[in-house]
């Protein structure tokens, strides 16, 4: 009798723990991040070789966060055009190639931004300093586990814009 008495809450102890309590630390979503500049939630790939370090997050339902980038799978879509209004290059290992570490790297020439016109005293003009603005931009998920991130935009600013008083492509 006192066996089954003792027994009785140490087996129900022991489900308890191992289920969790009815919770399970399962992914909840996943989160991606970039470490490089951000205008407006929009990333901007800067310069001749110009990097981005992109980092995918799973979030589970405990509130852990790990970094899964190196398990992660990279689906871009182009947005829009170039600054010339021609159709950007796709996502490929030529044009603005992701790692399995999640870096992004601009290879091709091209300049996602505009320089905003501006009217001032009766002139229009390319804004000096420039106030840039999107033509176009590469849309960033990943997946891992069959869970998707949250979309990220990125412009590319490797080669110099064609309106800009200044020379340069896109914020730095």
């Amino acid at each position: 009798m006192k066996r089954s008495k003792i027994l009785a809450p140490i087996l129900a102890g022991l489900f308890l723990m191992s289920t969790g309590c009815g919770t399970s630390d399962s992914i909840k979503s996943l989160l991606l991040t970039s470490s490089g500049s951000t205008v407006g939630g929009f990333y901007n790939l800067a310069g001749v070789d110009g990097t981005l370090q992109l980092k995918v997050y799973a979030i589970y339902n405990s509130g852990k966060q790990i970094d899964v980038t190196p398990a992660s799978t990279w689906n871009v879509k182009t947005n829009g055009t170039d600054d010339n209004g021609f159709a950007l290059p796709p996502y490929g290992p030529t044009s603005v190639p992701i790692n399995n570490t999640g870096l992004m790297t601009g290879i091709v020439p091209i300049c996602t931004w505009t320089d905003a016109v501006v009217t001032s005293n009766g002139t229009t003009a390319p804004a000096n300093p420039p106030i840039w603005e999107y033509t176009g931009y590469y849309q960033v998920t990943a997946t891992y586990r069959n869970f998707t991130s949250q979309p990220v935009g990125i412009g590319v600013g490797v080669a110099a814009s064609n309106n800009s008083p200044t020379g340069g492509c896109g914020p730095t």
